[in-house]
């Protein structure tokens, strides 16, 4: 049932492993250590490679991984338990031989484990078969066979008699509470000069229904007089009528008037209008990607207050920080509980999804327990510090993008480096894909950007409002009459698929360096537009595909990225769907410390964060500083 079961040190080593197939457990165990454990991704305890699913035990004494791999179509129930015992005799039995904690003497240590591990493994499954699931109830075991026939048979007159019943006794229920209002109604009855009924007080149906509405007349009647007199008041106030706007031109309907754009075409450059070039261009070397900053003066001036108080009560702070001490002793889950869970509300306060807090937590305490720790060495501290490596380590991923050197090597090809944009409605694709054209124009590459929205009104238009700037800022005369950047439109409701094939056509007919796609933005639940969006990345195999989301965002950029990177694999056509390969983040301005977007939507896709958006002009473009952000999310 079981495909391996191997053991192995943190260091590489290979103590002992049992194979239940013919095929090598090297390429699912590398894959593990590759997306798993580098990663520092160890809230769940099962990783699934291909068609098989791995689960893993971490032993931090003894700096041990336990790897179990089996089929991912099995369920098998004796696994967890399985892995714990042999986990557990496992240390107890070579605990000399791992506690010496050199390569020579493990590799020269023999681990005869076999027979060990197939009584474990005959136990564990005779365990699973002796907790089988209960059958299923019979018939004769129910409730329903012990009633006799004649109690299930029904009459047809036999439910009409119970309605009756029930009937008659909802109505003298009313009656009760209808007689217990009319009497407490008389003294309004007495005035209003109404008959008073029977000698008992009580009164019929009828009085009662006939009292009741005698008293709504009475109450409302003079509501309805007063607005019919505030009707007819307000009826010779709107013989007014307000008078008409008029516009400066005259009010004319002719459209060559109104149309204040300029008629363009593709490769004609268009008239420059008098606006502030410096503005639009921001501060700051734009062919330069500089490291996002995220401190501030409030944190400095924060920091020089702090530093003359922590001079006083010396003494108190010595004794509670040795109340804290753990004096070598092993981590359990019972230490760190208290500490893991105020890390987890504070990594949600800062913005990151819930979910991932929780995962983030849980592989802390998965990397800590059993690990012992020094004398003067505090629990909060431990955990705190293994926090802060981790989320380091998530958001340096596998794979880095450079897009300066993967142009380079598309020019030497002699073909167009191409860029799509994806991302919701409204986080700034548009603007931060005019960023990184006016970043790529300040290194000499030549751009084309590629208006495939051809479903938002005004999105062509600002494209050609960027294009005009952009061209102010790098104009043909500066480059030996080249033209650096350049609009490729079609217009809208057209197919955005065939506008990026054509817009890549005549990017390398014309020697382009770059193509920008622009895309609409979607909902990741709208299914047409989002295979729309996988037909338009199968047809034209971009180089790079960006997902473009908002730094505001918290449990939705799980739900977001998720939902994207599924609908791009379900609607493709192609055998190996091409998914999202990078992450603008924006907005990254407008956050202060709430920086938990950046860590949910990394972990999520294991992609990188390529750039990130920190204003809007278009020098207001950064490159991710991992150790900034998560100084920035410790922070208190």
């Amino acid at each position: 049932m079981l495909d391996f079961f191997t053991i192995f040190s943190k260091g590489g080593l290979v103590l002992w492993c049992f194979q239940g197939v013919s095929d090598s457990c090297t390429g699912p165990v590398n894959a593990l250590i590759r997306s798993v454990l580098l990663q520092e991704r160890g809230g769940n305890n099962s990783f699934t490679h291909e068609a098989l699913t791995l689960k893993y035990k971490l032993d931090n004494q003894f700096e041990l991984v336990f790897v179990v791999g089996f089929q991912k179509i099995l369920t098998l129930t004796y696994v967890d338990k399985l892995i714990d015992d042999v986990h557990r005799l496992f240390r107890d039995k070579y605990r000399t031989e791992i506690q010496q904690q050199s390569a020579l003497s493990l590799l020269n240590g023999t681990f005869d484990f076999q027979n060990d591990f197939l009584r474990l493994l005959r136990e564990a499954e005779e365990s699973s078969k002796i907790r089988a699931p209960t059958p299923m109830k019979k018939f004769e075991d129910s409730e329903k066979a012990k009633k006799p026939v004649r109690s299930m048979i029904e009459t047809r007159g036999e439910k009409t008699k119970e309605k009756a019943k029930n009937n008659k006794r909802k109505g003298a229920k009313k009656e009760g509470s209808d007689g217990t209002l009319a009497t407490s109604k008389t003294a309004p009855a007495e005035k209003s000069g109404l008959s008073a009924g029977p000698e008992n007080g009580e009164l019929s149906k009828e009085e009662l229904i006939r009292r009741k509405r005698e008293e709504f007349i009475q109450k409302h009647g003079k509501g309805l007089d007063k607005s019919s007199k505030s009707t007819k008041s307000d009826t010779p106030k709107e013989k007014g009528k307000k008078a008409p706007r008029v516009w400066e031109l005259g009010g004319c309907a002719n459209k060559e008037v109104l149309d204040y754009s300029t008629p363009t075409t593709n490769g004609t450059p268009e008239a420059a209008l008098s606006e502030d070039i410096n503005l639009i261009r921001g501060t700051g070397p734009g062919g330069q990607l500089q490291d996002l900053d995220c401190s501030s003066s409030d944190d400095e001036g924060a920091t020089q207050n702090t530093k003359p108080s922590a001079t006083k009560g010396t003494l108190g702070g010595m004794f509670g920080m040795l109340k804290g001490l753990v004096g070598s002793k092993s981590l359990s889950r019972e230490d760190m509980e208290s500490v893991l869970d105020k890390m987890r509300d504070h990594l949600i306060a800062k913005n990151v999804a819930a979910d991932i807090a929780v995962q983030l937590c849980e592989s802390v305490a998965n990397k800590l327990e059993g690990k012992v720790m020094g004398t003067f060495s505090t629990v909060t501290s431990t955990v705190k510090q293994a926090l802060q490596e981790s989320l380091v380590q998530i958001l340096q991923p596998q794979r880095r993008v450079d897009m300066l050197r993967d142009i380079m090597d598309a020019q030497r090809r002699q073909r167009p480096y191409v860029v799509t944009f994806c991302g919701v409605n409204g986080v700034g694709k548009s603007t931060n894909l005019a960023k990184i054209s006016f970043w790529l124009l300040e290194n000499g590459f030549s751009v084309l950007i590629a208006a495939c929205d051809t479903f938002r009104a005004g999105a062509v238009e600002q494209l050609r409002t960027h294009t005009r700037r952009l061209t102010a800022l790098h104009p043909p005369e500066k480059h030996g009459g080249r033209t650096m950047v350049q609009l490729f439109e079609k217009g809208y409701g057209k197919d955005a698929a065939g506008i990026a094939m054509e817009a890549i056509a005549f990017a390398r007919n014309q020697g382009f360096d770059v193509v920008l796609v622009d895309t609409a933005g979607r909902m990741q639940d709208n299914a047409p537009l989002m295979t729309a969006l996988a037909k338009l990345i199968t047809v034209n195999t971009p180089d790079l595909v960006l997902f473009v989301g908002e730094a505001l965002v918290g449990n939705e950029a799980v739900d977001q990225l998720v939902k994207f990177n599924r609908a791009l694999a379900d609607h493709s056509m192609a055998q190996t769907p091409r998914l999202i390969d990078g992450i603008v983040l924006t907005k990254f301005d407008t956050i202060d410390d709430k920086v938990g977007a950046a860590i949910s939507m990394t972990y999520i896709t294991s992609k990188p964060i390529v750039f990130v958006g920190t204003g809007q002009t278009y020098c207001d473009l950064r490159s991710l500083n991992a150790k900034a952000v998560v100084a920035a999310l410790m922070k208190a």
